[in-house]
């Protein structure tokens, strides 16, 4: 990661899935990005970097009290309310998971219809496990029994365009497939581009016209022993 945080050198970056209690500040704190964490013991975790002073104004998303779960960041970056998320897995169809995953895209959706009754400028960024259409998938069929596709989490996703938000690269990749985020490690996925799309960055109106480029950078996945996420990038005018 240090070396793609030197090659790219983001402005701001957004961590999910971190699995630990300590989190290297000073480490990137060299690199010249100042960090924020929320961090839980062997689950979750979501991390952003930033080149530029930060705000914090939340570490949980509302609507639970006795949700523990390091899911949510929610920064002021240079005016911009940035969120990082890390939405629930779900699996398997009709546990517990799956209940859980449905009730935080309740909780995220009231929250992000706050912001834009607000008019923030708001982008919400992270591993939404959500796959949100045929197109965002190699092989629908591979997965019609996996929580990622299920029409439940799809609605809520539709549901939060049509508060208002863009999702940042379909706007700029309109109907284009073959595009993805995330390849198993299993049976060359990667080198077959079987993939799927669920990383996202949603986009309030107000951020929205100032949309420039979004871009999938695949090639930290073609390293030895990568993330199976591909970095997902947003340049804003």
């Amino acid at each position: 990661m240090t070396a793609w945080l030197q090659t790219r050198r983001p402005d701001v970056l957004l961590l999910q899935e971190l699995k630990g209690t300590e989190f290297p500040s000073d480490l990137f704190r060299e690199l010249g990005y100042e960090s924020t964490a929320v961090t839980q013991k062997a689950y979750n975790g979501v991390a952003v970097l930033s080149r530029h002073p930060t705000e914090t104004i939340s570490t949980t998303l509302g609507g639970d009290l006795g949700d523990s779960h390091a899911r949510f960041l929610h920064v002021v970056i240079q005016g911009i309310h940035a969120v990082n998320i890390y939405l629930p897995n779900g699996n398997p169809v009709g546990s517990e998971k799956f209940a859980y995953k449905l009730a935080w895209m309740d909780r995220l959706a009231a929250q992000m219809s706050e912001w834009r009754r607000a008019d923030l400028p708001v982008l919400v960024g992270g591993d939404f496990n959500v796959i949100p259409e045929d197109i965002d998938c190699h092989k629908p069929s591979s997965w019609i029994h996996d929580a990622l596709f299920q029409p439940e989490p799809r609605a809520r996703y539709r549901r939060l365009l049509e508060l208002g938000y863009t999702d940042a690269f379909r706007a700029l990749h309109p109907g284009e497939g073959g595009h993805f985020t995330f390849w198993d490690y299993f049976r060359q996925a990667f080198e077959h581009n079987r993939g799927i799309r669920i990383d996202h960055f949603l986009l309030s109106p107000a951020l929205a016209q100032r949309l420039k480029k979004c871009e999938i950078d695949v090639a930290p996945r073609r390293l030895q022993k990568p993330s199976d996420h591909a970095p997902i990038l947003v340049s804003l005018r």
